[in-house]
């Protein structure tokens, strides 16, 4: 899958790290503040949007009196302990991120989360210096499906998309990486289990983690 790739691009939430767990829990929390529950659809409903336009979906839909602004710090108040202290890397994603170093491939990321939340994790489990750009879709016209973040953010790597491999645990991000014109590689997660045989499909590659990239990565080596 890395053959002719010249950048590799990683959605955070769900693919790089394990943290899908961390929004469904404050979505119950915030909404709870206002006496709410949370819809059956609601993960469905904003699924692939960034971090702007889940804030403005709640406002509209649950009409809080709140502006998308404060719902943005509140979720990042929300989220940062979480963050810091508990979301961790996919099992294997350090090792890929230093044998993508050592081949010279580029590395970015294109996230729906907040900037804020992105630059604190990646500080915190210690990867930061590994991205050559951190792109969120909130920087982007459109969040996922549509390509936006993902076409950004290879221009900010000076890499033609085509050179280019996502890697995605969501139906919506997967559709945006291929819309973009890159090759795609679905990443297993709890939280989309149920997609799994739609992600299967849409996906140029499937991966249960990071792991089994470096299994074959040393084959290649050993038969260098």
């Amino acid at each position: 899958m890395l053959q002719q790739k010249e950048a590799v691009i990683f959605d955070m939430d769900g693919s790089l790290v394990d943290s899908m767990w961390v929004w469904k829990d404050i979505d119950i929390e915030y909404l709870g503040r206002f006496g709410l529950d949370i819809p059956d659809d609601l993960q469905q409903e904003i699924e692939g949007m960034s971090f702007t336009e889940t804030a403005r979906y709640f406002r509209d839909r649950f009409g809080l009196d709140r502006s998308v602004e404060q719902i943005r710090a509140d979720w990042n108040e929300m989220a940062w302990d979480k963050y810091r202290s508990r979301v961790m890397l996919k099992p294997g994603a350090r090792e890929f991120l230093d044998y993508c170093r050592s081949q010279g491939i580029k590395l970015g990321i294109a996230t729906s989360n907040s900037r804020e939340i992105v630059d604190m994790v990646m500080e915190a489990r210690g990867v930061a210096d590994y991205f050559s750009c951190i792109t969120t879709a909130c920087e982007a016209k459109k969040g996922k499906p549509a390509p936006d973040v993902y076409l950004l953010t290879a221009q900010q790597l000076s890499v033609d998309p085509k050179n280019c491999l996502v890697f995605e645990d969501i139906v919506f991000g997967i559709q945006a990486g291929k819309a973009a014109g890159m090759e795609v590689c679905a990443v297993d997660d709890a939280y989309s289990a149920y997609q799994e045989a739609e992600k299967r499909s849409l996906a140029d590659y499937y991966i249960k983690d990071f792991r089994e990239i470096q299994e074959i990565a040393s084959i290649w080596e050993k038969t260098d």
